[in-house]
C-alpha cells in the first residue's frame, strides 16, 4: 500500500484578514453575509453544512452532512429530514446540535451551537410540496437510517408509492417528515491565516443581546 505521508500535506492559508471591525453586531445576520459570498463565489454546495446530534443515552455522537434551507427572521437555520432518522430520534432525546460549515475556496469556516425545535408544521408542508415529485415520492419511500435488505427493495418501495398516488402532485408531507430550526447560542467565524494564526471571532448569546470575542487560534 502506498504511503500517504498525510502529515506532509501543508496549505498556507492567506486570502483574507477577519477583524471585529469587519463584523456585524448580529451572528446569524453576519453568517448570512459570509453565505452570500460562498455563494457569489460559485463554490460548490456552499449551504452543506455537518449537523452533529449525540444519543441522550449513551452520549455518543454522530454527523451526518445536510443542507441548509433557510434562516428564519435571522435567528435560526433551518433543515430537513425525517423525524424517525437517527438525527431525529437523537434531537428528540437531546435537542441541541452542532452545525459546521467549511468553505476551503475561501478558507473560511463557521460553527454553530444551539437548541434545535420543530419547524411549524406549515413551513414543513409548504417546503416539502415545492421539491420535485421524485423527491416527494423519495421520501414516502425511504425509511430513513433503518436497515433494508438491498437497494432492489428500496426501488420496490419507490415504485409502490408513484403507483400509489398516480398522477397527484404535490403529494401530501408524510407525518414522519419535516423541518428543524436551530436556535443559536453560539456561532464562530474562522478565517485561515499564514502560520496557523488563523482568525477566530466567536459571538455568545447571554439571553439579551450577543457578545463578540476575539479566540487564540
Amino acid at each position: 500500500m502506498t504511503d500517504l505521508h498525510l502529515a506532509d500535506l501543508r496549505k498556507t492559508y492567506a486570502q483574507r484578514t477577519l477583524s471585529e471591525a469587519d463584523v456585524l453586531p448580529d451572528a446569524v445576520p453576519q453568517f448570512r453575509v459570509w453565505l452570500e459570498e460562498a455563494i457569489a463565489a460559485q463554490l460548490d454546495e456552499p449551504t452543506a453544512m455537518t449537523v452533529s446530534t449525540v444519543a441522550a443515552a449513551t452520549g455518543q455522537p454522530s454527523s451526518r452532512v445536510v443542507l441548509l434551507k433557510g434562516l428564519p427572521d435571522d435567528a435560526g437555520f433551518l433543515f430537513y429530514t425525517n423525524y424517525e432518522s437517527r438525527k431525529g430520534q437523537e434531537l428528540a432525546g437531546q435537542p441541541l446540535a452542532a452545525l459546521n460549515f467549511f468553505w476551503p475556496g475561501l478558507e473560511r469556516q463557521v460553527r454553530v451551537e444551539g437548541r434545535v425545535e420543530k419547524a411549524p408544521e406549515t413551513m414543513s408542508t409548504e417546503y416539502f410540496q415545492s421539491r420535485p415529485r421524485s423527491s416527494q415520492v423519495g421520501a414516502w419511500a425511504s425509511p430513513q437510517s433503518q436497515v433494508i435488505g438491498s437497494r432492489e427493495e428500496l426501488e420496490a418501495r419507490e415504485e409502490a408509492v408513484a403507483e400509489e398516488f398516480g398522477e397527484q402532485n404535490p403529494l401530501p408531507r408524510p407525518d414522519n417528515w419535516g423541518g428543524y430550526i436551530l436556535r443559536p447560542t453560539r456561532l464562530e467565524l474562522w478565517q485561515g491565516r499564514p502560520s496557523r494564526l488563523h482568525d477566530r471571532i466567536v459571538y455568545e448569546w447571554d439571553g439579551a443581546a450577543w457578545k463578540r470575542s476575539r479566540l487564540a487560534p
